[in-house]
């Protein structure tokens, strides 16, 4: 497939204005070295400082520079998703905009993509400038987590610089808070040619970073959705049927113990206890009805999965006629 320029760099931001002018010098400078037919998309996250008055301002002249305002605030996947869209480079890079992501990354990281093979790269801050304590300990515990659920061997999965064949970013979904996760997001779709690259990390600027400890937090919950969409989204049955099959089995089981052990001691004449005294009873009764709820939500859930409208989409890859 032919694209009309070689990069589309997408770059979401939420008040930097200060940073801006010399992130578009710095870009310009290694796309012209380069000669890098590319386009610059600007996508701006709501915005309460000028910063987009200020990407109108650089605009102008230059047609290679695109931009898109959302009216409020609305988070980095969806600038993304917005971004996205409208790339048309044959390979798309996205770089966050306070210059702590070094574009001079972009020229191996585009080869990587076109020469190598490869559909994702994913940049790696080997060495952090800010490695706080409050910062590397819940980054690295995060991104061992993440490797693990999601079987990608990236050593930083919430970097901002990656680079990706088009195909990926036309096929793949970004909202809420899975930006983090576009990777994994990937991977699912069928592309599983993802490597990283140790990228140049520099200290912030300009203002102040937009993320704290929460981030975290919200990207382990989100991580864990991800993970469940991805492996039961479309076989629902699957989880809630087990699950709520063996906890009928349990409470089953566990109903016949208490009665064969009441029918055992009348037979021997031996004192017992009432079935409805004890308390293995109501463990029983409490397994076989959660047993029978999860059941239930699984039939549920698959009747509505078998109604969505995207039952049948598949990524397909080529097709011969």
């Amino acid at each position: 497939m032919e694209y009309p320029k070689d990069l589309s760099i997408i770059v979401p931001l939420f008040n930097e204005k200060e940073s801006l002018p010399e992130l578009l010098a710095w870009i310009r400078s290694v796309m012209d070295a380069n000669k890098f037919s590319y386009e610059l998309i600007f996508v701006d996250d709501g915005s309460t400082d000028g910063s987009w008055a200020e990407i109108q301002e650089l605009a102008k002249g230059d047609g290679r520079i695109k931009g898109i305002s959302f009216r409020r605030n609305y988070g980095k996947s969806a600038a993304l998703y917005e971004g996205f869209a409208i790339a048309e480079g044959r390979v798309v890079v996205t770089m966050d905009a306070d210059l702590q992501d070094s574009p001079e990354e972009i020229p191996e990281m585009y080869r990587m993509i076109v020469e190598d093979g490869w559909d994702i790269v994913s940049g790696w801050k080997q060495h952090r400038v800010d490695n706080t304590f409050t910062k590397n300990l819940p980054s690295k515990l995060y991104n061992a987590t993440a490797r693990k659920i999601t079987g990608l061997k990236l050593h930083d999965m919430n970097c901002g610089l990656k680079a990706y064949k088009n195909e990926v970013v036309k096929n793949v979904e970004v909202y809420g808070e899975m930006h983090r996760y576009i990777p994994y997001l990937a991977k699912n779709a069928g592309f599983t040619k993802i490597t990283e690259k140790p990228v140049h990390h520099q200290k912030r600027k300009y203002g102040k970073s937009k993320f704290g400890m929460e981030r975290f937090v919200n990207g382990f919950l989100d991580l864990l959705s991800l993970w469940f969409l991805s492996t039961f989204g479309k076989k629902p049955m699957h989880f809630f049927g087990f699950s709520g099959l063996l906890m009928f089995f349990i409470g089953f089981v566990m109903t016949v113990w208490i009665i064969i052990a009441k029918l055992v001691h009348q037979a021997h004449h031996a004192a017992y206890r009432a079935v409805t005294d004890q308390p293995l009873f109501y463990l029983a009764l409490l397994a076989v009805v959660i047993g029978v709820m999860l059941f239930l939500a699984g039939f549920l859930a698959e009747l509505v999965s078998r109604n969505a409208p995207e039952r049948n989409h598949y990524n397909i890859k080529e097709k011969l006629n």
